[in-house]
């Protein structure tokens, strides 16, 4: 796939997908829901203040009687009760609205009522740069702060999914440092990519292309692997950028966001079902391209 666009038209042919959204009282989550079910992408279960909901749909030329609703009076009980509707078949996947991100994702991980499934859960955001020629996807840029190497193989293998739902059956993933070569003493992530390049060849990663370490630059440009003798056929070519830790890959998310105003939407996976994790700062269209990832990601 090469735009955003793509992920949007196969949305619509998969859904429509019913989607439980926590504390809906965000006028961008709810323009990006109504425009996602005339699209025929999802049918939305809205819980919270079912009040104040009706009053901010009708306000932005909403109905209000699309929707379902659930009453819950705060964002970790409205989370609670979007993982209740995933658990019992009633949604197929959910999505943040109003709460905070840590009252939202400690509601998720609840061992009892959530949705974790002891796997490692990760972000994986998708992007469409019009200098690039193709998605690129960028993970993780939100939830593991320092991942070990064994957890970068399960964000890896998280993307990898993502990918491969997207129609990439063999994607090439860049692990990145801030060089090329591999310095175990004073550049740790460098021996962490080139582990995982191995562990790639060596059948611990299935279902990609793993190489590493890149710059960023030799990751994304053949020409710049070219100049710095780097010798990797997939320079130029990369599906997945491995970041190394959460501030790499959370900087690298906010300048294409904040500087160059691209395309982009993201998903959390790792759970029983996707997770549309949006910043209440992001917009109408990226939220719209989260929930179109959330729908071709369902398993069911």
């Amino acid at each position: 796939m090469k735009t955003l666009d793509d992920i949007l038209t196969l949305a619509k042919k998969t859904g429509p997908k019913r989607v439980a959204v926590a504390q809906a009282e965000d006028e961008e989550v709810l323009l990006a829901l109504e425009q996602a079910r005339r699209e025929g992408m999802v049918e939305a279960i809205l819980i919270g203040r079912q009040e104040r909901i009706e009053e901010l749909a009708s306000r932005n030329g909403i109905d209000p009687c699309k929707f379902k609703f659930h009453q819950e009076a705060d964002g970790f009980s409205a989370t609670l009760r979007c993982c209740q509707l995933v658990k019992s078949g009633k949604a197929h996947f959910l999505m943040k609205g109003l709460v905070g991100t840590a009252q939202f994702m400690r509601a998720i991980l609840d061992k009892e009522r959530g949705l974790a499934t002891g796997r490692l859960l990760s972000h994986v955001a998708v992007f469409e740069i019009p200098t690039y020629s193709k998605l690129l996807m960028v993970t993780d840029a939100a939830i593991n702060i320092a991942p070990t190497l064994m957890e970068k193989a399960q964000i890896i293998r998280n993307a990898v999914d993502v990918a491969h739902s997207l129609g990439t059956k063999l994607p090439n993933v860049a692990c990145l440092a801030a060089v090329e070569k591999v310095y175990p003493d004073k550049m740790p992530a460098t021996l962490d990519c080139a582990s995982l390049s191995m562990m790639a060849r060596r059948g611990q990663i299935k279902g990609a292309v793993v190489d590493g370490p890149f710059g960023l630059d030799n990751a994304v440009s053949e020409e710049s692997a070219r100049v710095k003798g780097v010798n990797s056929d997939m320079s130029g070519k990369v599906d997945v950028l491995l970041c190394p830790n959460v501030e790499a890959g959370n900087a690298i998310y906010k300048t294409l966001t904040a500087f160059a105003n691209v395309r982009c939407g993201a998903i959390v996976v790792g759970t029983d079902a996707p997770v549309v994790l949006t910043s209440r700062a992001d917009s109408q269209e990226t939220k719209l391209a989260s929930v179109a990832l959330g729908v071709v990601n369902c398993q069911c």
